[in-house]
């Protein structure tokens, strides 16, 4: 187990590279036991179909695992550690290792240390718990948990459990020595905005990487250039890449995404009309997926039932059992499935699961 993370400027331009950083889900037996076997093929299939790092613990990992009951987040987080290091260790590339933190100061402080022991690179720092604080005390809150991992901020959609966290937050977020990337997920237009104005305001764009978490906008937000008037002038940022439970599935095609985003951006050319038709087919994907028609009530057991088909899942069981696919949601699956065909992995997936289940 490497327990020795990115120097912190190597993380940062590991970052500010862009990548594709899915967001880990959980896999689970029926007895809704974790599945160890299938875990580490999911670790597998991911760096093997691109991904640059990994997030663990986040929401897609289901917050549960953090349940005194339940038990799951040391050990999944020291199972994935372990995998990604293996890994790295025979192929000579490394990936990006994030801890999803969360709670008050106490438990984050406590998940953090863990993060850093298992060899976790950054941790996601999720904002859930202070959903009354005022703007000082999360702050104070973001600085003591910074002095012990770099920090990727976190603008969750509340719908999913988030808060709505104002200018005046990031402002001073930004600020913040060892933030090293933000993931902008609020599936709002304005916030999504609030969170660039105040990286540039702050002078960071180039020390803070953005990532998108806007799973309804993936490609849009990719192929924006912002420019925002600041005092010192107009500065400029891109969202580089996305830390996305999005690209927890057909992650090979994410990968192949963001190359062709990239290479089409450094030319600086016009960005052709039928990128905007494949950002409406990713949206509508997602729609699917997430299960937006019911408030994302399905939005984990949706991302299980393509990895499921898949054979990289077992079921779509998540710790709640209550939690399961809404009505009608795997009909709409079916239908992105027949519509945006070129948009999965299925073949990718067919020809190495022999592999990493193994």
């Amino acid at each position: 187990m490497k327990t020795n993370p990115y120097h912190p400027l190597t993380l940062r331009a590991q970052l500010q590279r862009g990548l594709v950083i899915p967001a880990m889900p959980l896999a689970l037996d029926h007895r809704r036991h974790l599945d160890e076997r299938r875990q580490r093929a999911l670790v597998r299939y991911y760096i093997d179909a691109g991904a640059g790092g990994l997030a663990v613990g986040v929401h897609t990992t289901q917050f549960a695992i953090r349940e005194p009951d339940i038990g799951l987040f040391e050990p999944v987080l020291s199972l994935v550690a372990a995998e990604i290091d293996a890994w790295s260790a025979k192929h000579g590339r490394d990936v990006v290792k994030i801890a999803g933190v969360c709670g008050r100061t106490a438990q984050a402080h406590r998940e953090a240390a863990f993060a850093r022991h298992a060899g976790y690179d950054a941790a996601l720092l999720s904002l859930s718990a202070f959903a009354n604080d005022d703007v000082p005390a999360i702050i104070g809150h973001c600085r003591a948990i910074a002095e012990i991992l770099p920090l990727v901020g976190f603008y969750l959609q509340p719908a999913v459990g988030g808060r709505v966290l104002p200018y005046a937050f990031w402002r001073e977020f930004a600020e913040i020595e060892n933030v090293v990337a933000i993931k902008i997920a609020p599936f709002n237009r304005y916030q999504t905005l609030d969170v660039v104005r105040a990286v540039c305001d702050a002078g960071r764009e180039r020390d803070v990487a953005l990532y998108t978490g806007n799973d309804d906008n993936i490609v849009i937000d990719l192929l924006t250039p912002f420019a925002v008037e600041t005092p010192s002038g107009t500065r400029h940022a891109r969202i580089v890449g996305g830390l996305l439970g999005h690209w927890a599935v057909w992650t090979q095609k994410a990968v192949a995404l963001l190359d062709a985003i990239h290479a089409l951006t450094d030319t600086g050319a016009p960005v052709p009309p039928e990128w905007f038709t494949r950002a409406a087919q990713i949206t509508d994907s997602n729609a699917a997926f997430f299960d937006a028609a019911h408030n994302f009530a399905g939005c984990i057991p949706g991302i299980h039932e393509v990895l499921r088909r898949q054979g990289l899942l077992a079921g779509t069981w998540c710790l709640n059992p209550d939690e399961a696919l809404s009505p009608g949601q795997r009909a709409e699956i079916d239908r992105v499935y027949r519509a945006y065909p070129d948009l999965n992995d299925d073949a990718f997936v067919r020809e190495n699961i022999d592999t990493w289940m193994t």
